[in-house]
């Protein structure tokens, strides 16, 4: 008789990962994967990552985190030149001797996300704010890193402006 295993399709992704995180550091932090725990077995329960969306607007990025449970003095936000990094964790609710579990699907402990944004960004105008569990950050951009638009004028008016006769 032929025994069935259920097949994970992210198991030979999350190995991948876990290899590159140890072999090399830096090329992991440049992909983004830094925030993830490093060294971990296989086949272990991965740590807990909170989901989060990066959009950008014309004068800023704003970052969306879920962060359901995470009280305000479990959580650290920082920004060090362009790199964002939130962090913080999430306790396992106490439970008492009345209590017993007999499912436990929702991640617990601590968390470490870092994204790297674009460099021409205002660092010390960065606000947080949360609601209903979930945390924006907004990141404005530095007056540089504004699209700038250009006027396109027709050579006769430049030549006018200059005080050069317009070739016949």
């Amino acid at each position: 008789m032929m025994q069935r295993t259920q097949w994970d399709p992210f198991e030979d992704l999350r190995g991948a990962q876990q290899e590159l995180n140890q072999m090399s550091p830096a090329l992991a932090h440049a992909l983004g994967l830094h925030g993830q725990r490093q060294g971990a077995a296989i086949g272990s329960t991965p740590a807990w990552m909170p989901a989060l969306d990066i959009s950008e607007r014309k004068d800023a990025y704003l970052v969306t985190v879920e962060l359901p449970g995470v009280k305000l003095d479990d959580l650290q936000i920082t920004m060090e030149g362009s790199l964002l990094t939130i962090q913080g964790e999430r306790h396992v609710p106490n439970d008492s001797s009345e209590q017993q579990f007999h499912r436990i699907e929702r991640r617990y402990g601590t968390f470490r996300r870092s994204i790297t944004l674009p460099a021409h960004v205002v660092a010390d105008a960065v606000q947080a704010t949360v609601d209903d569990g979930v945390l924006q950050i907004l990141v404005p951009k530095a007056e540089e890193a504004k699209p700038k638009r250009i006027q396109v004028r027709p050579i006769d008016e430049l030549e006018a402006a200059a005080g050069t006769p317009a070739a016949d």
